[in-house]
């Protein structure tokens, strides 16, 4: 299991339900390229806690229902 991530996120679907927001809207937003956007969804690249707050924010969502870390 070591090649799972242990961060997954909900980003794709917040998105989706933001009106379908794309990923280079929502790196405009945060202060982040679409490529790091792109990173995080797909569990490649953790964000900064700053960038992970402010993902949130964009959302209004509390953290924990943006990101969740599964330890094992």
């Amino acid at each position: 299991m070591a090649d799972q991530p242990r961060l997954s996120n909900h980003i794709r679907t917040l998105r989706f339900m933001a009106g379908e927001m794309t990923q280079a809207e929502l790196g405009e937003r945060i202060g982040v390229t679409r490529q790091t956007i792109a990173a995080i969804e797909q569990g490649r690249y953790s964000p900064t806690l700053e960038a992970a707050f402010r993902i949130a924010e964009v959302f209004g969502k509390p953290l924990e229902e943006v990101f969740h870390w599964r330890a094992d």
